[in-house]
């Protein structure tokens, strides 16, 4: 959550010519509500229904697109039957510094429901490091690399 996986897929998308979709995107188009109003008005359990909807939707519809996906995610039954999964990893400082310091920093805080008190926001991480690790094909470490490293790195590993 922040680490960049929608900058990084753009760029991505940009460099080497193909399309980029969102999880989150495609949640908010089918619900046609924002991620922030679906938590504030059904909770996280309904949001993760979404995902899991989306998921399925994936696996059966798409093929040579980079999927750039929500914090939460990785919980989705079958995520490796959509693809190699990439996980971009970072400090919590690095991420909180990353968002505090962003030209829309509120924007980007606003944005992410689990993100509104830092103690917690910490602890989720914690929480989720181990899994992201475990259902991830690939590792790669983002801090202090520019986003050209980055993307250069995620093709080397996935083509």
């Amino acid at each position: 959550m922040g680490v960049g996986k929608g900058t990084v897929a753009r760029a991505y998308a940009k460099r080497y010519g193909v399309f980029n979709i969102d999880t989150d995107d495609l949640i908010e188009s089918f619900a046609n509500k924002e991620v922030k109003e679906i938590f504030a008005s059904k909770g996280e359990a309904y949001f993760r229904k979404l995902e899991q909807r989306t998921a399925k939707w994936l696996r059966k519809s798409v093929k040579g697109t980079l999927i750039s996906c929500g914090g939460g995610f990785y919980k989705v039954k079958k995520l490796n039957k959509i693809g190699t999964v990439v996980l971009l990893d970072a400090s919590f400082e690095w991420i909180h510094h990353r968002l505090k310091n962003a030209k829309n920093a509120e924007s980007k805080l606003t944005k992410r429901p689990l993100f509104t008190e830092l103690s917690k926001a910490k602890a989720l991480y914690r929480e989720r490091k181990t899994a992201y690790q475990t259902v991830a094909d690939v590792i790669v470490h983002v801090e202090g690399k520019s986003m050209d490293e980055i993307c250069k790195e995620i093709h080397k590993v996935s083509s």
